[in-house]
């Protein structure tokens, strides 16, 4: 079995599958979102996995985007890890850490830190790479710049590089989702880990010229006692004022609540996707290898 992630080696999404998967499947590392969540559509790949949303900075918005607009594949499992965030430089300049001039990661890494960066490096520049396992291992190829990582331990030994400061992420609650997707409905049972979940996600469009046409929708959630766990609006690309919502329900499909909702959202005039009806899993600890 295939599993594509977003690369290369040793990133967050890389932790995410081995701890979701094990050992027994290859392993495809693709250098962007679209790539991977592509190759999945294309069957290049058996599932994909990328993230979906941070604790911190909120949803990977091209995750979702592209999802919606271009590849419209199903959820079919949900991977929650905590992130630890080190900063890392190429040995030769483990002395001299301090007097780096940029630091190169992925941009919700870099905006997870903050609060380290502004006080330690005011004023430094920030170079933002497709993942923090690509920053890392540009840090490795390039130990004549005074350049800097943020990524993962993994990461690290990886590439052969030298942490110099651990845990420099501003919130100690930093966690990130992953989704598993699949062309189908097939979903994957882990073999390491255990759900602690079950979820719906359904994407709504509202109709047009409606007055109170959002809070019927929620309504037709509440009086059905049907938990929402999360509600995020993102634009149609169709023109100013136009949304879609991203809904996230705390139980899995069944044959009367949620379809009733549903029934009742088309009535109302409401486009109605379910994006997948799926296990959640949390990985209690961070991944150390």
């Amino acid at each position: 079995m295939k599993v594509g992630f977003l690369g290369p080696r040793a990133t967050f999404t890389h932790l995410a599958v081995q701890a979701f998967f094990g050992e027994k499947i290859e392993e495809v590392a693709y250098s962007t979102i679209p790539q991977c969540i592509d190759a999945v559509a294309e069957g290049k790949v058996d599932y994909a996995v990328v993230p979906t949303e941070n604790a911190l900075e909120g949803s990977v918005n091209l995750t979702i985007d592209y999802l919606i607009h271009e590849q419209p594949l199903n959820i079919v499992g949900e991977i929650v890890s905590p992130i630890e965030q080190h900063l890392m430089v190429h040995p030769e300049n483990t002395g001299k850490w301090e007097n780096i001039t940029r630091v190169f990661s992925h941009s919700h890494a870099i905006a997870q830190c903050h609060k380290f960066l502004h006080h330690t490096f005011n004023g430094i520049t920030y170079d933002y790479a497709t993942s923090t396992g690509a920053a890392a291992q540009y840090v490795s190829n390039h130990p004549d710049e005074a350049v800097a990582a943020i990524a993962n331990e993994l990461a690290a030994k990886e590439y052969g590089l030298e942490i110099v400061k651990e845990n420099i992420h501003d919130y100690q609650y930093n966690h990130t989702r992953f989704a598993i997707l699949h062309p189908a409905k097939k979903e994957y049972n882990s073999p390491l880990l255990s759900p602690d979940r079950e979820k719906s996600t359904l994407m709504i469009t509202l109709p047009s010229d409606q007055s109170g046409a959002l809070h019927q929708v929620l309504s037709a959630f509440t009086w059905r006692k049907l938990n929402l766990s999360k509600i995020e609006s993102r634009p149609m690309k169709t023109g100013l004022g136009n949304y879609f919502f991203i809904i996230d329900i705390d139980m899995r499909i069944d044959e009367v609540l949620i379809p009733g909702a549903i029934a009742e959202l088309e009535a109302l005039g409401c486009g109605v996707k379910l994006l997948g009806s799926y296990e959640a899993y949390s990985i209690k600890k961070s991944i150390k290898k």
